[in-house]
């Protein structure tokens, strides 16, 4: 731009011009027009190097001014990077979605067919602690078979992994026998509209050992849980106090597996499929001696034979059956985990009761009042709310 602005002078101007420049060597770096004329000019070669190196270090300490322009520049392109992301962001949050409700429609479906098979082999055989014992162990089987075989990866432990994983096996196995004991005795129904409230003394124990407060819609929420499960309990037809207490005890215990599991797996990285095989594995350790010291073998055989005798050879597929899905229901739960939010847990987990409670309905043909179903639909709709609040 200097040099279009410059306008035409004669030969002898331009000669008494670089006669004038040339006696100042210091101010050629500031004017294009002699270096122009320096490569006109094969005497001034060594100058014009000398020029050329200092027209680069000026355009170097330009660039070093101008760097924070460079940079800010760059950032800019990075800042455009998650827009090229977000392009893609709609299939990937419907396939998330998609992911989401296969894992929901899996849990359920696994759930309810273990609740069936589950009752089914209680009203023949009833005989809870081995029928507990038995889902332990199938799934430690399971589990074992698949980590040999390599159809999934072991995971890496060490023992304070174990150590931590303990209490939580405790609870798990408590809870997992209480609810067994429960429905031997009463109506799958029965049990889980007692079991949806688990909120209730979820706050409890948080209130009492962990000093934890909650926000009032919190407190309110466990009304109408209490409540619906009061309702429910008084008007059942088949009501039976060690079903009842069985329910209560399950709940209290899987309060106290959930704290301990918070607290004790914290930076731990197992997934959640191996997190509840290695689970299964110390609860079956933990309930073998017990199951054998309160039922014992000789019960056991006596049952078996009669429950054979009177149901035929698919008494042996209902055990198996039982087993299966109950290690399967339990380890999507779990993997499931992994992938949703708690919120969107609980939202499910509430759900799955609906879908146990009116599926053993209908198959087993119950009695069910219509303040029955009052009482159970208060205490669900509750657990909903308490989930809302919560979050």
């Amino acid at each position: 731009m200097m040099i279009s602005s410059i306008k035409p002078v004669s030969s002898s101007s331009l000669t008494a011009i670089a006669g004038v420049r040339r006696s100042i060597p210091a101010k050629l770096q500031f004017s294009p027009l002699p270096v122009t004329r320096n490569f006109q000019n094969p005497n001034l070669l060594p100058q014009k190097k000398l020029l050329s190196a200092q027209n680069l270090s000026n355009l170097s300490l330009a660039a070093a001014q101008r760097s924070d322009v460079f940079r800010v520049g760059a950032y800019e392109a990075d800042r455009s990077r998650p827009m090229e992301i977000g392009i893609d962001a709609p299939d990937e949050q419907s396939g998330q979605k998609v992911k989401i409700g296969i894992y929901f429609a899996t849990w359920w479906a696994l759930n309810v067919v273990f609740n069936i098979y589950n009752k089914k082999v209680l009203n023949a055989f009833p005989y809870p602690w081995l029928t507990s014992t038995l889902s332990l162990a199938c799934g430690s089987l399971m589990m074992l078979v698949s980590w040999v075989t390599r159809v999934a990866d072991a995971p890496k432990t060490d023992l304070d992994f174990w150590k931590t994983l303990f209490p939580v096996a405790v609870a798990h196995t408590i809870g997992h026998v209480a609810a067994t004991v429960s429905m031997s005795k009463v109506a799958v129904s029965f049990t889980h509209i007692i079991k949806s409230g688990e909120p209730a003394f979820s706050v409890l124990v948080s209130s009492l050992f962990l000093g934890e407060t909650f926000p009032l819609p919190v407190y309110l929420s466990l009304l109408p849980i209490i409540g619906g499960c009061a309702l429910a309990a008084v008007t059942e037809l088949n009501f039976n106090m060690i079903g009842f207490m069985g329910a209560m005890i399950s709940n209290l215990a899987f309060v106290f597996r959930n704290i301990f599991s918070k607290k004790g797996m914290k930076g731990k990285s197992v997934s959640g499929m191996n997190y509840y095989a290695c689970l299964s594995m110390m609860s079956l350790l933990i309930l073998t001696p017990f199951a054998i010291a309160v039922e014992g073998p000789q019960m056991w055989a006596a049952g078996w034979q009669n429950a054979v005798s009177q149901i035929g050879p698919n008494f042996v597929w209902w055990v198996v059956a039982q087993s299966v899905f109950y290690h399967l229901y339990n380890q999507v739960s779990y993997m499931s985990l992994d992938q949703i939010s708690p919120l969107t847990f609980s939202v499910g987990n509430t759900m799955k009761r609906i879908s146990v409670i009116v599926a053993s309905i209908i198959i087993f043909q119950n009695p069910v009042k219509p303040v029955n179903a009052l009482g159970a639909a208060i205490a669900i709709l509750g657990t909903f709310i308490y989930s809302q609040a919560k979050q």
